[in-house]
């Protein structure tokens, strides 16, 4: 028995950049963190030598080619894996449409739990790529590449993306302490919306190849990056709020998709009674809403939110790893 454990993330300022509409004309950037929920994916060699597959729903199979699931048929099909295995995946969070980029942590602790079963010791360059690889290239998931990296890594870290199509990733260096501070002045909340990435991010992506001005936003949101860590690097949490609130209003304009009358009524919501910044996780229209807040704000917002569920979240530091592995 192999259980691999992925954290899922929270992005923060700069999402879009790590389209490849952007990137590959202009660097991008991104500030996210992985988090304490996470994706277990459990394997075990199956006696039949066929395949069993536990998600949403179940698959028994002869061969990974008849595999419905494209992100298990493809990362299968990548590492060679023809015995018969039986495979399963848990979340902490619902993963559909949450904004907490879901599949590819999914895709992350598959390729490590795999790997493991090969008694292969994978890099976390080496996860963060061959995820990409699959979601993007060989399933055609019109995303990014934010996510990949946060999940293999983990912690809080600028992720910056090159024209060449390299990825840098830069721990951002703060104190313990701050990290307690930082983690107590956000409050998040579940919208109860789901929608799919894809969509929003094949809209943007064309906005971006044919719009100056969706570029010169995304221009901002980056610069907006560098701002959010030069304040984390000096462990002073009180303007984060703010470059938050304008990475926002930076990221509505980027499509019509970001957000609805819902969303904006609930980050308004926030925002009146104490926060002064936030955004949605993720793409946009759907999943979690996270603000930062002075916390003696925190009991005014949960009571004009109420309807809402409250989640918290707090940093990760490890990434994918391997946590039972009885091979």
């Amino acid at each position: 028995m192999i259980v691999s454990k992925t954290p899922l993330r929270m992005s923060f300022i700069g999402g879009g950049s790590d389209l490849p509409a952007y990137y590959l004309q202009n660097k991008g950037a991104v500030i996210s963190t992985s988090i304490q929920k996470y994706i277990y994916i459990a394997l075990h060699p199956k006696f039949n030598n066929k395949f069993r597959l536990s998600y949403s729903k179940t698959e028994d199979i002869d061969s990974i080619h008849n595999i419905e699931h494209p992100l298990f048929r493809e990362t299968l099909k990548l590492l060679n894996i023809n015995n018969g295995l039986e495979i399963s995946s848990m979340a902490d969070i619902p993963s559909k449409g949450s904004g907490l980029g879901s599949s590819s942590s999914f895709t992350v602790g598959l390729l490590n739990a795999l790997y493991s079963y090969k008694n292969i010791n994978p890099s976390k360059s080496l996860l963060a790529k061959q995820a990409c690889e699959i979601e993007i290239s060989k399933c055609g998931e019109k995303i990014g590449k934010q996510d990949q990296y946060a999940a293999a890594y983990g912690g809080l870290n600028l992720i910056e993306f090159n024209p060449d199509s390299s990825v840098n990733i830069s721990p951002i260096k703060t104190s313990n302490l701050f990290i307690s501070e930082f983690e107590n002045n956000i409050i998040v909340f579940y919208t109860g919306i789901t929608r799919k990435a894809g969509s929003i991010l094949v809209q943007q992506s064309k906005d971006i190849l044919n719009s100056s001005f969706k570029t010169k936003i995304l221009d901002d949101m980056v610069e907006l990056c560098y701002s959010f860590k030069k304040e984390i690097e000096n462990n002073d949490v009180k303007n984060l709020g703010s470059i938050l609130d304008k990475n926002w209003d930076l990221k509505k304009t980027l499509s019509n998709k970001v957000t609805n009358p819902i969303i904006d009524d609930i980050y308004n919501i926030g925002m009146e009674s104490g926060a002064s910044g936030g955004k949605i996780l993720g793409a946009g229209n759907g999943g979690f809403m996270m603000f930062i807040s002075d916390p003696k704000y925190h009991h005014i917002i949960r009571k004009k939110l109420s309807n809402l569920r409250e989640v918290k979240f707090n940093v990760d530091t490890l990434g994918s790893e391997i946590i039972l592995n009885t091979n």
